[in-house]
């Protein structure tokens, strides 16, 4: 059974570097894990994902024979969400409606360094917001707290939280009844708080085939 979210056949974008992602698994990414088991600390994935209103979701139920008809404003908009996982079933998240940029980063940043007792290693991909000199500088004054890591380019199926990301696209059951952003808004968080009760489905997203690396004590087995 396909974990949530599973985008099994998408993966691997045609800009990829085989040998940067060959790199990250013999080296970076053992590094990273070797540092935070030494420090105490944690490995959080991140990313950030858009739900907009005209998306079709969840599922429905009509007559046999008949199709089921689905009613909508006809108004679009949308709200976007940041979330991270690791491997001990946390999910931490939030969500909001302007566009993603490095203002936005830091205050991800910010809510979840105060979940934390200990040191975070959080990994991402490379959005210009994510390499920014204004989170440059919120990474200054938080050296203890959380430190970044990047993704080879190209490269979403490593990060386990790109199934994360898709899995609110499927499974919120009445995104489609929004009739405005504050209810599209609610309706997200009422998702991820939601996962956030079900460590078991966050664990799964660490499942998929291309983010058993993360598991596994051999990376270049997966």
């Amino acid at each position: 059974m396909p974990c949530p979210g599973s985008t099994a056949g998408r993966w691997r974008a045609p800009s990829q570097d085989p040998e940067a992602v060959r790199v990250w698994l013999e080296e970076p990414w053992l590094a990273i894990r070797a540092r935070a088991k030494a420090e105490n600390g944690e490995v959080l994935f991140a990313d950030q994902v858009g739900i907009r209103s005209d998306q079709v979701t969840g599922r429905t139920w009509g007559a046999k024979g008949r199709t089921p008809v689905v009613r909508r404003t006809g108004n679009r908009f949308s709200v976007n969400a940041m979330s991270a996982i690791s491997t001990r079933g946390r999910m931490h998240f939030m969500v909001f409606t302007e566009s993603f940029d490095a203002k936005v980063m830091c205050r991800f940043l910010d809510r979840l360094a105060g979940h934390f007792g200990h040191k975070v290693h959080l990994i991402i991909d490379r959005h210009s917001a994510h390499r920014s000199k204004t989170v440059w500088a919120w990474l200054a004054g938080h050296k203890d707290q959380i430190e970044l890591h990047f993704l080879p380019s190209y490269s979403p199926e490593l990060n386990p939280d790109e199934l994360v990301s898709a899995d609110p696209k499927h499974s919120l059951p009445h995104t489609h009844r929004a009739r405005n952003q504050v209810e599209l808004a609610t309706e997200t968080r009422r998702f991820f708080h939601r996962r956030q009760r079900q460590p078991h489905i966050v664990l799964s997203y660490f499942g998929g085939p291309h983010v058993r690396y993360v598991l596994n004590e051999n990376p270049m087995s997966f």
